[in-house]
């Protein structure tokens, strides 16, 4: 029965591991959305590497353990070759040398199982491996290298591109000989001279890995499996608390004295204070689960190469970006399963030595796995150690498959009776400590996947949204008329923004690879990327084919290009914002920002607009923010009449009218808290008002997208419009600022806040105009008079 079981689930896993390889070689057509590519075939001898070892181990198994575990070896056997293919999908170079490293491990793997059936010799020669072990280990002191050429010298140099980590089998030699030490003793109390010596050993290794090797991954496992053992062994739950002090003592030490495992910590408490530069490789773990989200990019399709060491440290991440939620609940299932059925087999054991090593390599193979997932998602600091049988790392590997090996040793019992279990509350506990550590993963991973995820995927440190925005074509951002602003071009098949009007760049803003989103482009993003005003169906049905979303939509403004072209001229080099605004709908005809820059140089320039004291990538109409003085007077007259309001009724006019609350439109907007300085847009609003009979619209700038299914239909305004002041006064207060016989009100005034001076000039129609009801304002960073009437007469005289 066991053997039929276990053909099947690995004709499952066989299966699965087929059609990724499938998914993997068309992953480029289907990404470039073309057949006319380069095809990936290399990963194919990985997985006919795969398919003929463990067809041979699976004979093997049958042949020797007739009654061992059925579940055991296709758990593991298809988690390596999970991790197989994902090392081949991420680097060709290294996919080879994991298969080579899987040959040598399966070989490993089926000799243990051919020639040694029994394992006393472990338990007759504990100190001797255990020593070998230590002194190997002890070696990467005087000849230690790293492969990376800087970081903690940690492996062997064998020969040219061949290396060695021996602290990898020291943790399975170091579980033999406990399992070994503590079942040739009975009744050990805690405080017993027999426990000196494992004691002794396990504080000098830690405090060799910790202290120099800088290696707290190491050093904590040793701690926790040490801690694991006394505590099966004598049952006494003081051990536990025992080893949360000396695992914190651990991290107080390596945080005070060893600036890689501070750098870690600082990561996990608070990534975000430094995203680009310590903390790089956790954001961008992070965003790579995030961008998995339940269902994943697909399979060669995501970007999972952006996450430093992806094919070892971070490859739960990589798995995740690019199979989902999904994908990495059934990762962890596959680990439950191996220490569920070893912990059974540990129970099942005929005798303490065996009962023990299985508990014990349980608890290494669960521990190391929670390490390295929760560093990975931030449930815990990173440590560098292996996810097993998945990461790269032949160590790592071999490791995992000789643990494999005594797993599958012991869970073949014929016809032996357990073992008498004496206190079962260990075991009890061990494994439900392992599978909350697992539950808790599986939680975190939910968390920034589903409900972090769309938040995560907008920062501008997320380099997945231009990588995507090359292979999708990105909409169109057109003004009133349909003429082009943004647009998209492909070029040498990657598709290019191109921005046709660079003068209105501040209010547009651009999406880089490098300098992330503003403006326009950053608040109608989801609209041009496809994400929004796209049915649903095909959405879902890109994300499954491409990991991609649709082809983004056109996205229309109200901005008129030519009165666009004149106000820009009219400003010049001048410093400061022009808004022309429909006073009746709210709809911006006209917004200028001085000065500007052109974002198809952002590559060249990028650095220097960033530190630019004129600060040209800043909105001025929007988020510039300037004294206001008594500019608003027409507003006050029209409420007060002649009479002289007090401050208090000023300012519970100005309240109630939300004259110092941030503006409801679909682009980036500031307001001051001090209520000292007002935006050319808030200014905008009120002076609306004044041309429209006391009534002052909702700001709209971006007013229809180009669907699939309906053509152009129109984005509602954000709020609605309110009654500021009666018709009435309203109208005989505009009549008041009628100059020399012009068919239009207007208003100049200037303030000063700090050495700030602005010059303002309000106006619009006049309350009887039969066209389109016009507003009018500029701000000028400048005393200068003159200028703002003289810009002011021209763009309200056409």
């Amino acid at each position: 029965m066991n053997h039929h079981t276990q053909n099947r689930l690995l004709q499952y896993a066989g299966f699965f591991l087929f059609i990724q390889s499938i998914i993997l070689t068309l992953s480029p057509a289907v990404r470039e959305r073309t057949w006319n590519v380069d095809y990936r075939l290399s990963h194919w001898l990985g997985f006919f590497t795969w398919v003929i070892l463990v067809f041979i181990a699976n004979k093997v198994i049958q042949k020797k353990y007739s009654e061992a575990d059925a579940y055991i070896f296709p758990a593991a056997a298809l988690l390596s070759g999970w991790g197989l293919l994902t090392i081949w999908r991420l680097d060709s170079y290294f996919g080879m040398r994991q298969t080579i490293w899987f040959t040598v491990s399966m070989c490993a793997f089926i000799f243990t199982i051919q020639f040694l059936p029994n394992l006393s010799f472990l338990r007759k020669y504990k100190y001797v491996f255990l020593t070998s072990g230590a002194i190997i280990t002890a070696l990467t002191l005087i000849f230690g290298t790293n492969p990376l050429g800087f970081g903690p010298r940690l492996w062997l140099g064998v020969s040219n591109n061949i290396y060695f980590q021996p602290s990898e089998p020291l943790k399975i030699l170091f579980v033999i000989y406990l399992s070994a030490y503590l079942a040739d003793r009975a009744n050990i109390d805690l405080f017993s001279s027999p426990l000196l010596i494992p004691t002794l050993f396990v504080t000098g290794m830690a405090l060799l890995l910790l202290i120099v090797q800088r290696d707290l991954g190491t050093a904590s496992i040793f701690i926790l499996i040490f801690t694991i053992f006394i505590y099966i062994a004598t049952g006494k739950r003081r051990i536990l608390i025992a080893s949360v002090l000396a695992l914190f003592t651990a991290l107080l030490i390596g945080y005070f004295f060893i600036s890689i495992v501070q750098i870690r910590v600082i990561g996990w408490l608070n990534p975000w204070e430094d995203p680009t530069g310590n903390s790089y490789q956790i954001i961008q773990s992070l965003l790579a689960v995030a961008n998995g989200g339940t269902i994943g990019r697909g399979l060669g399709i995501g970007s999972p190469l952006l996450v430093p060491v992806s094919i070892s440290d971070f490859i739960f991440s990589a798995i995740t970006e690019e199979t989902g939620l999904i994908g990495s609940l059934c990762l962890i299932l596959l680990i439950w399963l191996i220490l569920a059925r070893g912990m059974m087999a540990s129970l099942k054991a005929p005798d303490k030595f065996r009962r023990y090593l299985a508990a014990g390599i349980v608890a290494y193979l669960g521990i190391q796995s929670i390490l390295i997932i929760g560093g990975n998602i931030r449930l815990l600091p990173l440590t560098g150690v292996t996810l097993p049988f998945v990461s790269y790392g032949g160590s790592s590997l071999l490791t995992s498959f000789i643990a494999l090996f005594l797993l599958l040793n012991i869970s073949n019992i014929e016809d032996d009776e357990p073992a008498t279990l004496e206190n079962p509350q260990p075991y009890t506990l061990l494994t439900g400590t392992l599978a909350l550590g697992l539950i808790s993963c599986a939680l975190i991973t939910a968390y920034w996947s589903v409900i972090r995820g769309p938040d995560l995927l907008t920062r501008t440190d997320n380099p997945r949204r231009a990588i995507a925005d090359r292979f999708v074509p990105r909409g169109e951002i057109v003004d009133v008329n349909n003429k082009s602003i943004n647009i998209t071009e492909k070029i040498d098949d990657v598709y290019v923004r191109k921005y046709l009007y660079p003068a209105l760049a501040s209010v547009t803003g651009y999406t880089h690879p490098v300098y992330g989103q503003a403006g326009l482009e950053f608040s109608l993003d989801s609209y041009l990327r496809g994400l929004q005003g796209n049915p649903s169906s095909l959405i879902l049905w890109d994300q499954l084919l491409y990991g991609t979303p649709p082809a983004g939509l056109d996205v229309r403004l109200s901005i008129d290009l030519s009165l666009q072209a004149k106000a820009d001229n009219l400003l010049g080099a001048h410093h400061g914002a022009i808004i022309l605004m429909n006073a009746e709908t709210g709809e911006i005809l006209v917004m200028a920002s001085h000065p500007s820059y052109d974002p198809n140089n952002l590559d060249t320039e990028g650095e220097k607009l960033s530190n630019d004291e004129n600060a040209p990538l800043l909105n001025r109409a929007t988020q510039g923010l300037y004294p206001f003085g008594d500019i608003l007077l027409p507003l006050t007259l029209a409420k007060f009449g002649d009479k002289v309001p007090s401050v208090a009724e000023l300012q519970s006019f100005y309240n109630q009218i939300g004259l110092y609350q941030t503006p409801t439109i679909n682009m980036p907007a500031s307001t001051d808290e001090g209520k000292t300085r007002l935006s050319p847009l808030q200014v905008s609003l009120l002076v609306a008002s004044l041309s429209n009979n006391g009534n002052m619209p909702s700001a709209r700038i971006a007013t229809a997208i180009n669907t699939l299914e309906q053509g152009w239909i129109v984005i509602p305004a954000l709020s609605e419009s309110k009654s500021i002041n009666q018709a009435e006064e309203n109208n005989e207060a505009v009549l008041s600022f009628l100059k020399n016989g012009k068919a239009y009100w207007s208003h100049v005034s200037q303030a000063s806040v700090d050495k700030t001076v602005v010059t303002w000039f309000i106006g619009g129609t006049l309350p009887d105009w039969k066209g389109v009801p016009l507003a009018l304002v500029i701000a000028l960073e400048e005393n200068n008079i003159p200028l703002s009437q003289f810009i002011g007469d021209s763009l309200l005289s056409e």
